[in-house]
């Protein structure tokens, strides 16, 4: 029975010589976090090295302890045991891990400023009107407007403030919450392909040259993650501006049709943008590339009025001839 088992603290004992510490297989579970059996995969995967053999027993030292720690670090943040391996292999022939660990940093750090907040359910309710709506309060946990706090059943975490604030707003300019939470799932779906798009973008024109080698190397890393930290700005400012303009140009159209203003007749060369669902987006342009995405669909638009206008003309044509038969 392990020390875990019987209910005692893990035991690390010094070697032999004096030096760090060493760790029975259940030990190095507890002390690491991961399981007996996670460890013997790892060992199967040659993701951990093998621990020395003394008598019957296995003995782990620190390095192994580290190792448990920095694998479990790169899981949480995505990467499969497969890309983990491939890092590890790295390190072990003298590659070096810090530019790459800092380019992992640099990715997955805060891609905003803007510092979570925490609000109790009264404070929730007051700013939504004084009315209890627990089904709104789930659609907001459920998109991540908020998150519940373990053990605190009236306290929520707020990742983002501001867009708590603009829900606020809405609700009080006369905007249902469900219309609210609803909006935000269109909104997310349309930011997400755009984001898709620019690490698109960006990869093929400036990161393809640093992650060419499976993992990259040490100086390649860190030029990328400093990359990253340039480049980061430059998506959040281009939607801010083209959102700028959109609305802009569509609060004009929306203002000048409820005022009855006529508008200038189209011209057959003028285009003008049409929100499409995200994913319909998304599955034209696995079908025929992201640079014919537009082509298609206006194709596939010109097909369907030109179908549609054969199809009335035959209508019209057959309901003409059957008035003349009854003549």
């Amino acid at each position: 029975m392990s020390g875990r088992e019987a209910g005692t603290a893990p035991t690390a004992v010094h070697g032999q010589d004096g030096g760090g510490a060493e760790y029975r297989i259940e030990d190095l579970a507890h002390a690491s976090g991961a399981t007996v059996r996670t460890i013997r995969a790892y060992q199967d995967r040659g993701l951990l090295p093998t621990p020395e053999r003394r008598g019957r027993a296995n003995v782990y030292g620190e390095a192994h302890l580290a190792r448990l720690l920095r694998i479990a670090d790169l899981l949480e943040r995505g990467y499969t045991l497969a890309s983990i391996k491939e890092l590890l292999e790295a390190w072990d022939a003298g590659r070096g891990l810090g530019g790459v660990l800092g380019l992992v940093a640099e990715v997955h750090g805060p891609w905003t400023d803007e510092e979570a907040s925490r609000i109790t359910r009264a404070e929730l309710d007051a700013k939504f009107g004084g009315t209890q709506d627990d089904e709104a309060i789930a659609e907001a946990v459920e998109l991540g407007v908020l998150e519940r706090v373990p053990g605190r059943d009236d306290e929520f975490l707020v990742p983002s403030p501001q867009e708590l604030a603009v829900a606020v707003e809405l609700h009080a300019a006369g905007v249902p919450l469900l219309a609210i939470s609803g909006h935000l799932k269109e909104l997310r779906g349309q930011v997400e392909h755009i984001a898709s798009r620019f690490l698109e973008f960006t990869t093929e024109h400036v990161f393809a040259r640093y992650l060419g080698h499976r993992p990259p190397t040490d100086s390649d890393a860190a030029e990328a993650a400093s990359m990253v930290r340039r480049l980061r700005p430059l998506a959040q400012q281009t939607v801010d501006a083209e959102l700028a303009r959109a609305m802009q140009m569509f609060a004009t159209r929306h203002l000048h049709h409820h005022l009855g203003a006529q508008e200038s007749a189209i011209e057959g060369s003028e285009t003008r943008p049409v929100l499409l669902p995200a994913r319909t987006t998304q599955a034209v342009q696995d079908l025929v590339g992201a640079d014919r995405v537009a082509d298609f669909i206006a194709a596939a638009a010109e097909r369907e009025v030109q179908a549609r206008t054969l199809d009335a003309l035959t209508s019209s044509h057959a309901r003409t001839n059957k008035v003349d038969e009854k003549g």
